[in-house]
């Protein structure tokens, strides 16, 4: 139980008070994690009766979601709210490892820093950190140090990235895949038409592909689930769109193809570069959004810090992007189509992002919708030819004959990467979205 003094703005002792002796079916007795007058301090004024504030709590919009002790627990009686919420959410309370992971619980459920005052807390920080100290523990638990607020956890990706797996997640595996495209590259400009050059692109192409997927499932473009059947299916076509859709589609305009329509080299090898930059981006943003919550006390804070982190990390992939499709480029002697790749790389890190972060759907509806759009163009094309159906080619071949075979990659990824950057930043600016996986 939660000793209220007089009223005053924050509880602020001038000397500590003697430790209550707690049995082992006792909770332990609240204590302020952040130290006295910090910002997290617990409010010791008056405020509103227990029965008043969980009611307010439960009312509202605002208030989190039923917690594990199922939608038909009451809170228990008396005229302590914040012991009313942990009732309700008891099992979150006892398998938390820090109150970081019980303020992004309880944000993800719909507590924000008002509903959070209704408990006689400043934000949700605070409160997590009351919730997180009077849990009841085993002894082997109470025997470790509190965790503290300002401690900055350990990422996930750091604990699995120690010493030589650091090394071979961050730097080794992302740096593959370019690795063997540019191998691929330069083996079939010496080797000879026919069918041993055929199987030797085909084998390429397959490696290639190969070490994208472990990239994707190792170091910091791990997402917690694998993705779905309909993101690597549009996924799959973005990219080969990317490297041989521009020449079928200028083909196709013309009447062709009639034969094998030009192969873009550079934007493979340039893409297949990036993942390095993608890589260590994605550590960036997460180790430092991390760093973030671990400092922050309230939601709006966390928030105005990450969202500029989240735009820089884009901003510094895209220009690493650029200078590995002008470099690709220079090596192939082959201008690279820089605003379809650039709108297709911005495309593929924010819904890889968002995987990462725990979310699904959004990712999938923009990858889908994008490959959609290149594959409805270049079908109206090809049906354009059936009797009475010309007028189906009219809006690409006016497109392409205004700016290129690329606007049409240009438009549709950078539409989808627009959309999928506006739900990115609300989304990735949460705290829920930046604690262990599993806690989700």
């Amino acid at each position: 139980m939660t000793t209220h003094h007089a009223p005053g703005p924050l509880d602020a002792p001038s000397r500590p008070a003697p430790p209550a002796h707690t049995g082992p079916g006792e909770p332990a007795p609240v204590r302020n994690l952040a130290g006295p007058g910090a910002p997290g301090a617990l409010y010791a004024g008056p405020g509103p009766s227990g029965d008043t504030a969980a009611g307010s709590a439960s009312g509202t919009g605002d208030s989190p979601a039923q917690g594990s002790g199922g939608p038909g627990t009451a809170a228990p009686p008396g005229g302590d709210p914040v012991k009313a919420l942990m009732h309700r959410h008891r099992e979150l309370c006892a398998r938390a490892v820090d109150p970081l992971e019980i303020a992004a619980a309880l944000e993800a459920h719909g507590m924000t820093d008002r509903t959070a005052a209704h408990f006689r807390h400043r934000d949700v920080f605070s409160l997590a950190e009351e919730m997180y100290a009077r849990v009841p523990r085993h002894s082997s638990d109470r025997s470790a140090p509190p965790a503290s607020a300002h401690a900055v956890p350990e990422p996930v990706a750091d604990a699995a990235a120690a010493g030589p797996s650091r090394l071979l997640t961050l730097v080794l595996l992302p740096a593959l895949p370019g690795a063997l495209c540019a191998g691929l590259l330069a083996g079939l400009a010496q080797a000879p038409p026919g069918r041993a050059r055929t199987l030797a692109v085909v084998a390429g192409v397959l490696a290639v592909l190969s070490a994208v997927q472990l990239c994707l499932r190792h170091g910091p473009l791990r997402s917690p689930r694998p993705a779905g059947v309909a993101v690597r299916l549009a996924t799959l076509w973005l990219l080969g769109y990317a490297v041989l859709g521009d020449g079928l589609l200028d083909a196709a305009v013309r009447g062709g193809p009639d034969r094998l329509w030009p192969v873009d080299t550079a934007t493979a090898l340039g893409l297949a570069l990036a993942m390095w930059p993608a890589a260590l981006c994605a550590r960036l943003f997460t180790g430092g959004a991390r760093r973030r919550l671990a400092r922050s006390r309230g939601l709006g804070e966390f928030a105005a810090a990450t969202r500029p982190l989240l735009l820089a990390s884009l901003t510094c992939y895209l220009a690493a992007l650029a200078g590995l499709l002008a470099l690709a480029g220079a090596a192939l002697g082959a201008p690279p189509a820089l605003g379809g790749a650039g709108a297709l790389g911005a495309l593929l890190l924010l819904a890889r992002l968002l995987l990462v972060h725990g979310h699904r759907a959004t990712p999938a509806v923009a990858l889908a919708t994008a490959a959609g759009v290149e594959l409805a163009v270049l079908c109206s094309v090809l049906a354009s030819r059936l009797p009475g159906c010309g007028f189906l080619a009219v809006p690409a071949e006016t497109l392409i004959e205004v700016c290129g075979a690329e606007a049409v990659p240009t438009l549709a990824c950078a539409v989808a990467a627009f959309a999928l950057l506006g739900r990115a930043v609300p989304a990735l600016s949460r705290a829920s979205a930046h604690t262990d996986p599993g806690t989700r």
